[in-house]
């Protein structure tokens, strides 16, 4: 069977979830426009470029304020958004978009093919994740609704990469080419246009009210969709303490709150008018190990650290959501390999850690563990693995910053840490190549022949079975090598005043799109 007729096969699946999906989150009443909705959130974006954005704080007003060309419906799968259809040649080397018609930009410019373009120039030029258009041979824009990729070899899942909401291809004007990282003008085609944005106080969104809704859709469909925005504007209020974010639910200085810790949630109970909203899976905590500083950069001190951590004991004292789980996917995933990767995961060994420190030659140098205040489970899980580390023998320092320096420094390599946390929540959801960029990029992995000839298999295998077969490569590889250590697949609680907020629907990350209040 070919990749057209099996692409042709998923795309009438796809048409017919997007309607059951659209269905199930359509509103059985009639929505009206008006109002300010206030979100208490935990902290502000440290930019609004999404290029460069990987931290949820980032991506959740990003995609209010962006289109991607490809996105993710409800269930994870593959939506066309600023793309109206694409073709995937054979061979799966050429792939074709038609871009659909009568888009505007927040400056009143209409989108065309020539703004795909530049943004694909600049996505290559600046994002940590331009690793995915590496094999690309020429990007064209032969006429103002068509955009060409050719492929210098086969990539099975290039549609699949585009639609990865972490450093997502959003479009933005062609004039925003040549702006440096973290540099373009929040300029996007998304419902929701950038109003004021204070830093460390707050940001509000406004309606953008020549927003080009895709009637393709006939509601609500992950990050796809037929997206309306109701509301006049969002106003995002940072909070960083959970519990001054449960107080101003309650107090009704704010309509809906965001990460509310499992035993915050129970002084919901006796209000009727809060609901609470759990979401798992939601994101998989793990800890990131520096692999190009200081002691981190020997495999046997990475390997070290792995074997003291007791998944148990760390998740108990965050008092989060949370299930153990050995693997970096879910057990429901195609990828998932069953019980192989038990052997990496909670060793609470402290024995095993001194042996592999005396083989590294450790010799009592300081490794310092980065976290941040803004996520108590974050410093929890940090302050718990420090004194586990301490107790077989290593020499820690803590070090805790505001989250936007901590998650700049993972992703960029920047400042002296050798271990940190944070979560991941679209890639084990999407897999494989969802997890490429962020495997490399944040334990910062440098010629590591054993991940590079795996990920090349996974791409160029048209056959499914052997793209399962170098994922298992990989996986084993990051884990073995403790470039990742696994700690738990976690859920998240957001509450809202149920009556004052109208179709709020769950998904990993809040939308306000579709959302009116009553």
């Amino acid at each position: 069977m070919s990749v057209r007729t099996i692409f042709k096969k998923l795309v009438t699946v796809a048409a017919i979830a997007a309607l059951f999906a659209a269905a199930a989150n359509m509103p059985v009443h009639a929505q009206k426009k008006g109002g300010q909705l206030r979100y208490a959130y935990v902290s502000g974006p440290g930019t609004l470029d999404p290029y460069v954005s990987s931290s949820a704080v980032e991506l959740e007003v990003i995609h209010h304020l962006y289109d991607s060309l490809i996105t993710v419906g409800e269930n994870y799968e593959t939506r066309p958004m600023i793309a109206s259809s694409y073709t995937i040649a054979d061979d799966a080397k050429t792939f074709t978009f038609k871009i659909r018609k009568g888009v505007k930009f927040h400056d009143g410019s209409v989108l065309t093919s020539a703004d795909v373009l530049a943004s694909f120039e600049r996505y290559r030029k600046i994002s940590p994740n331009a690793v995915i258009f590496s094999d690309v041979a020429s990007a064209t824009a032969p006429d103002p609704e068509t955009f060409i990729v050719k492929l210098n070899k086969t990539n099975s899942v290039f549609v699949d990469i585009l639609k990865s909401p972490v450093y997502p291809f959003v479009i933005l004007p062609a004039s925003q080419k040549d702006k440096p990282a973290r540099g373009a003008d929040v300029i996007g085609s998304g419902p929701f246009k950038l109003g004021e944005w204070t830093k460390d106080s707050h940001l509000v969104l406004e309606r953008f009210d020549d927003y080009t809704a895709n009637e393709s859709y006939k509601g609500i469909d992950g990050y796809a969709g037929r997206r309306i925005a109701y509301v006049d504007s969002v106003r995002y209020r940072f909070i960083p303490e959970a519990n001054a974010r449960v107080a101003a639910l309650q107090a009704g200085d704010v309509d809906v709150a965001a990460s509310i810790p499992p035993e915050l949630a129970k002084r919901f109970a006796s209000d009727p008018d809060i609901q609470t909203q759990t979401v798992f899976p939601y994101c998989m905590q793990v800890f990131i190990v520096n692999s190009s500083q200081g002691p981190t950069a020997n495999p046997k001190i990475r390997q070290a650290i792995n074997a003291v951590v007791d998944v148990e004991e760390i998740s108990t004292a965050t008092g989060q959501i949370a299930k153990m789980n050995h693997s970096l996917v879910y057990p429901f995933s195609p990828y998932y390999q069953g019980d192989k990767m038990k052997v990496y995961y909670d060793q609470k060994s402290p024995d095993k850690a001194k042996k592999l420190l005396a083989e590294a030659g450790y010799k009592n140098e300081p490794i310092t563990l980065q976290t941040t205040s803004n996520y108590p489970n974050f410093r929890t899980s940090i302050l718990v693995l420090s004194e586990l580390m301490k107790a077989a023998g290593m020499n820690v320092n803590v070090d805790v910053v505001d989250w936007t320096t901590n998650a700049s420094n993972m992703q960029r390599g920047t400042g002296t840490w050798n271990v940190s946390t944070t979560s991941f929540c679209s890639n084990p959801l999407l897999g494989p190549q969802q997890w490429r960029t962020m495997f490399y990029t944040f334990p910062q992995v440098k010629n590591d022949a054993v991940l590079d000839a795996a990920y090349e298999k996974f791409y160029t295998s048209l056959d499914a079975g052997k793209r399962k077969e170098a994922w298992d490569v990989i996986e084993k590889q990051v884990l073995e090598q403790a470039y990742m250590i696994k700690i738990v697949d976690m859920g998240t609680i957001n509450a809202f005043n149920k009556k004052k907020v109208d179709n709020f629907a769950s998904f990993y990350l809040p939308r306000f799109w579709n959302v009116s209040l009553k």
